[in-house]
């Protein structure tokens, strides 16, 4: 017998608001415990909510890229449950009145697009951080987190493998800091990923008992985890066990779900209307003014990058990753570059050096014009291929122009065809066993002479008049 899984995500993303949703405190990461607090994030008695505007704007803006339809009317409502980090004994989320429904996002999957529905995104209240290294056998509660502003994205179940969902994650990913809504930092948890993942007979229409799995804060994790719980779930029921809905807990370390609790349902958080902020009414109006300032999307940017540009859909994909990604290589373009020529720069060279520097491109040191005059450079015949990497590296260390490095380093390539023959020549002289192989018929020791002459010439003949002028003296017998 086989089984397929039913993957659905909960996604929660902290919005990029200066402030928290219901008070005037900042969300700035990394700050002394409890420092960014006061009456109304901490729950005292008496102190009242106001709803962030920007809050409400990010989340239409996620739910209008989502294909989502915006609610007219919607409301927040009270999740009742304990835990040391929620002060108030409560969260202010959205219930049965969320604020986005019934949207969709395109995914890569068996080489197609696959739809992957959107059940809905909703605002709500981040808890605090309960820290337990350093504090003996107690715990300590920090309530900076408290209030911070979420947004929670719910898929409908439409997701059939750990890949699909690691894809998913991927592009919410991309699309939400495309929209500034988020900006993505997983290991600061400002999206972090629960998974609900049932099994069932393939080609059943019918559901399994739902398992949801927590703390999943990396895309590999997402993969690993589902794996792994998918794997669990298939062997307890071939063992003749069952399964039973349940809270699991990722374990990182040991590569592992573990229980947690006991699988609350709605009735469970006994929600109720939240009585001390009205409901949110949002003008048609606004909607279509958000909806007017909406950036261009991944998958548009995409599609314009291949026709526009001539590029292969794998560099379009690479490029599109980041928005400053993207921006970068239409600057360098825009400032001459041929489009498949700076494209493999910056998915080469480009990419190597940031990676080994540890910075992104955001910091990258190197302007994109510097880059289209280096190409202008090669494609002048002033440098070759070769030398260019050396000229790229150096602008990337120093941040000086190509011109100056190769005037200051004398890499200007040689293109005198005497000069060339006369380092041929003197190749030849030194090889005569490799010249009586490549004559009797090894064609590819081409490739030594080659290597020989540009050693010669530390590098700078230039490869079009060299190859001509060896192929030329190596058939004269």
């Amino acid at each position: 017998m086989h089984y397929e899984a039913v993957i659905g995500l909960e996604v929660h993303a902290q919005m990029s608001t200066e402030t928290k949703i219901f008070c005037g405190c900042l969300t700035k990461f990394g700050s002394e415990p409890n420092t960014q607090t006061c009456p109304v994030c901490i729950g005292m008695p008496g102190a009242l909510p106001v709803l962030n505007k920007k809050a409400l704007e990010f989340a239409v803006r996620a739910g209008l890229a989502l294909n989502c339809g915006i609610s007219p009317m919607s409301r927040f409502a009270r999740k009742n449950y304990f835990y040391p980090d929620l002060p108030k004994g409560y969260q202010i989320s959205q219930y049965e009145l969320p604020i986005c429904e019934h949207g969709f996002l395109e995914i890569v999957a068996d080489g197609g697009l696959k739809k992957i529905g959107v059940t809905r995104v909703h605002m709500e209240e981040d808890a605090g951080k309960n820290i337990h290294e350093g504090a003996g056998n107690s715990s300590l509660v920090d309530l900076n987190r408290a209030g911070v502003p979420l947004m929670e994205i719910v898929s409908e179940p439409d997701i059939r493998s750990p890949k699909e969902a690691a894809e998913y994650m991927k592009k919410l990913r991309t699309m939400l800091r495309y929209l500034g809504v988020c900006d993505g930092n997983m290991e600061q948890g400002s999206l972090r990923c629960d998974a609900n993942v049932s099994v069932r007979e393939e080609g059943s229409k019918g559901l399994g008992v739902k398992v949801e799995v927590k703390n999943i804060n990396s895309f590999r994790f997402v993969e690993k985890a589902l794996e792994y719980e998918i794997k669990r779930q298939i062997k307890a029921i071939k063992d003749g066990g069952s399964i039973i809905q349940e809270t699991r807990l990722w374990d990182s370390d040991a590569g592992i779900t573990q229980s947690m609790r006991t699988k609350e349902e709605a009735h469970d958080y006994r929600y109720f209307p939240e009585p001390d902020l009205a409901p949110i009414a949002v003008r048609q109006e606004w909607i279509d003014e958000i909806r007017a300032s909406l950036p261009e999307l991944p998958d548009a940017k995409r599609q314009r990058f291949v026709s526009s540009y001539s590029l292969p859909e794998y560099d379009a994909d690479i490029l599109i990753s980041e928005k400053p990604l993207s921006e970068w290589y239409e600057e360098a373009v825009n400032a001459g570059g041929q489009p498949k020529a700076v494209s493999n720069w910056m998915m080469g060279e480009m990419m190597k050096l940031l990676n080994e520097d540890g910075i992104n491109i955001e910091n990258c040191p190197l302007k994109p014009e510097q880059l289209a005059d280096m190409l202008s450079l090669i494609d002048k015949g002033t440098i070759s291929g070769k030398i260019a990497k050396t000229v790229f590296e150096e602008m990337f260390r120093t941040g000086k122009d190509a011109e100056s490095i190769v005037i200051e380093k004398s890499l200007v390539q040689i293109t005198d065809k005497d000069a060339i023959l006369k380092a041929v020549d003197e190749i030849l002289a030194k090889s005569p066993k490799e010249v009586e192989r490549y004559r009797a018929g090894e064609e590819k020791l081409i490739g030594f002479f080659v290597g020989q002459a540009m050693k010669l010439t530390k590098g700078k003949a230039n490869p079009a008049a060299l190859n001509e002028i060896l192929k030329r003296k190596l058939s004269d017998k």
